[in-house]
């Protein structure tokens, strides 16, 4: 596996020529390994029919409070485009009614990676739902009541929102369209496009209660704090993406990108939410995925010098770390359940296709709890990962699989793990 990671990160400075050896590799090593479409406690929650569902990113759970209803997205087609031009349906799912649905909305800011960051409001997590949406000619969210359907705009679109549902984070989606297709939107055109380093506000906070919305951070604060020397080439693309709010509503963190040519470099930065006391908690090229354990740590998969890749338990505003699970030295998406027990994450397709979820506890044991099988045709930018999340009881986790041939939407019961 080692030799692959190896030979992962020299076609990743050459991304065209990756995409066909990528692709011939596992062709040859499905065609010669054995066949397994699932395995595990698998439970399909959604319906047959000509529709694909879908829930979106691993931060959020798409249960209620009471666990009574379950919300995701469903469109026509998932796998031509990363961020198709059609509108998707909101869905609610009634687990007390034999998994009946209801369409209560729609959206047209969505993509195949992240959805419309559409998630239950906090902090009853009961009644109100918020996603984002594109409403006269404007990036917004909205705040729906499935109950009576009653809905309130808020004329910007929302990234990450506070537990209490008094705030969110939000950031420039039609520049991450361009830069990352798969969790951008299409809708309105980039007013950065062409710049590397625009001087321009990137991270935004939103008042939930008031619609006010106010400059945090520009491009040019990340780009200045602790430079390198890479930062500092003028031809270097500059971003952030994947911000989430620390549990108790004062800090979050963030990942601050930039690329000289097919280089890709990555920071880990934290900051308090009025965007002051800035901190670099990682620094070695790269990170990936990660989720607050609590309010003053993080678990990261990250690479670290003199270590090498892997799951890191980082104490923020500080050095210190722990390497977690060794063994497990590929990317996933990982998040602890409600309890803080334990922690799940994925993995992306192996040699013969198949993806896997993980149970994983402090002590450093962990089990596979599942396997499902991924197309070719969802593959690339149009990837189906299974970004698994928990329910709000710690004994369940939903995602998305296209095993059976387009997304649908499963859980599988983690009692007894």
């Amino acid at each position: 596996m080692k030799i692959e990671q190896s030979i992962n990160s020299f076609l990743n400075r050459i991304p065209f020529l990756k995409k066909i050896i990528k692709r011939l590799y596992q062709l040859i090593m499905y065609l010669i390994s054995p066949k397994i479409k699932f395995k595990g406690d698998i439970k399909r929650i959604t319906p047959i029919d000509e529709y694909e569902y879908f829930f979106g990113y691993y931060d959020k759970s798409p249960w209620n409070a009471d666990e009574r209803y379950m919300v995701c997205l469903r469109a026509k087609c998932t796998w031509k485009d990363v961020s198709p031009k059609e509108p998707a349906e909101i869905v609610l799912i009634d687990t007390q009614n034999n998994n009946s649905i209801k369409i209560i909305g729609k959206t047209s800011t969505w993509n195949v990676q992240q959805g419309c960051m559409l998630q239950w409001l906090g902090p009853k997590y009961d009644k109100e739902i918020i996603y984002n949406d594109f409403i006269d000619n404007k990036y917004c969210s909205v705040i729906l009541n499935v109950e009576t359907l009653e809905k309130r705009i808020i004329n910007f679109p929302i990234y990450s929102v506070s537990s209490d549902g008094k705030f969110a984070l939000s950031l420039d989606f039609s520049r991450l369209y361009n830069l990352r297709p798969g969790y951008g939107y299409y809708n309105r055109e980039e007013e950065t496009k062409n710049e590397g380093l625009p001087d321009n506000t990137c991270i935004w906070r939103i008042d939930l209660k008031t619609g006010k919305v106010t400059d945090l951070l520009k491009y040019t604060d990340f780009a200045n704090f602790k430079p390198r020397k890479e930062m500092k080439d003028l031809n270097a693309i500059h971003k952030v993406n994947h911000i989430m709010i620390s549990p108790n509503g004062k800090r979050f963190m963030v990942l601050y990108r930039w690329f000289n040519g097919t280089r890709k470099y990555s920071r880990l930065i934290t900051c308090n939410v009025d965007g002051t006391d800035m901190y670099l908690l990682s620094d070695d090229d790269m990170v990936s995925h990660c989720y607050w354990k609590n309010d003053y740590e993080i678990l990261a998969f990250e690479h670290k010098n003199n270590i090498g890749n892997g799951y890191f338990l980082i104490k923020d505003k500080t050095s210190d770390f722990k390497h977690l699970w060794k063994e497990i030295i590929n990317d996933g998406h990982p998040s602890y359940s409600p309890n803080g027990k334990y922690v799940v994450t994925d993995s992306y397709p192996n040699r013969s296709r198949v993806q896997s979820i993980k149970i994983m506890s402090d002590c450093d044991n962990y089990r596979e709890i599942a396997q499902v099988f991924s197309p070719f045709k969802y593959d690339n930018d149009v990837r189906c990962d299974l970004h698994p999340r928990w329910d709000r009881k710690s004994k369940k986790i939903c995602f998305d699989s296209t095993y059976s041939g387009k997304r649908e939407l499963y859980i599988v019961n983690i009692e007894g793990v």
